[in-house]
């Protein structure tokens, strides 16, 4: 009698012991599927090419950018397929934190002095309150220095900015797309200029073949023209990532590599080779 009791007791025990690990499993396996899992890497950089990206740096990183794009390819050998001219901006951005980054830089372009305030709004994310995209609020500002013995201009009047929405996904590990909703005004325009607004929506990808290697296109569609002359912007590039660098090569039609230049500024026609052959190079910092 002794025996069959304790035999009850030590299988009640060990069923009970069993419920409790099965309910302390299926706990965890709740709280794993509530947790929030961000998608990490849905581009390589903070530009895509000549536009921003979705991405911002982590909190206290330091960017250091050189851009360059150098004159049109059909300018032939005697140009050196463009190597004989070049456009270069020079910028310095930092992460305040890892969702408000800032940024200013300088273009030989029009001598320009650029600027502007960058924040991750919604990152695409699974789990509890997921998001299926990503989005970041840009605003620059861009002022030209070049003189013009024609038009003295004031201060206010040299100034233009720009405000984008940046909507992105990361389909799967290896392809990412993004929309970009664009709005670009001008304080003044010249006599042969047509707006002070432009709205224009930029359209990009990445595809990514290797740990170190993507292909990415981008174009941005204008829905007004500055002036008649004024073509959409196109860019195909290449990043290549070496250890600290992100070192991105790309042909495009667009000379200016702030936001208000290519995107309502390009004149050259990517079809009939007026391509500008460049590279963007990111070098980052810890430095908090």
């Amino acid at each position: 009698m002794l025996k069959h009791c304790l035999s009850i007791s030590i299988a009640l025990i060990f069923s009970l012991t069993l419920a409790a690990q099965d309910d302390l499993l299926s706990m965890l396996e709740d709280e794993r599927g509530d947790q929030k899992t961000l998608t990490e890497a849905t581009f390589k950089g903070t530009r895509l090419i000549n536009g921003h990206s979705i991405e911002t740096r982590k909190k206290g990183v330091m960017d250091f950018i050189i851009a360059h794009r150098f004159g049109t390819i059909d300018g032939g050998g005697y140009e050196l397929f463009g190597l004989d001219n070049a456009t270069i901006r020079i910028g310095l951005e930092y992460a305040l934190n890892d969702r408000l980054y800032l940024g200013l830089g300088r273009s030989s372009f029009e001598k320009t002095y650029d600027s502007f305030i960058k924040y991750r709004i919604v990152r695409q994310s699974t789990g509890k309150g997921n998001s299926p995209f990503s989005a970041t609020w840009l605003s620059s500002i861009a002022l030209k220095t070049l003189k013009d013995p024609e038009y003295d201009l004031s201060l206010a009047n040299r100034l233009a900015n720009t405000h984008s929405l940046l909507l992105a996904r990361k389909l799967n590990s290896s392809i990412s797309l993004q929309l970009v909703p664009t709005w670009v005004h001008r304080n003044l325009i010249r006599a042969e200029d047509i707006n002070n607004d432009i709205f224009a929506l930029g359209m990009g990808g990445r595809v990514k073949f290797s740990q170190r290697l993507a292909l990415c296109v981008e174009y941005y569609h204008q829905f007004q023209q500055l002036n008649e002359n004024t073509r959409n912007s196109l860019a195909i590039g290449i990043d290549l990532e070496t250890g600290g660098h992100v070192f991105q090569l790309q042909f495009t039609n667009a000379t200016s590599m702030v936001p208000k230049g290519f995107i309502s500024e390009t004149t050259n026609n990517f079809f009939d080779g007026e391509i500008h052959f460049g590279f963007n190079i990111s070098r980052t910092f810890q430095v908090n």
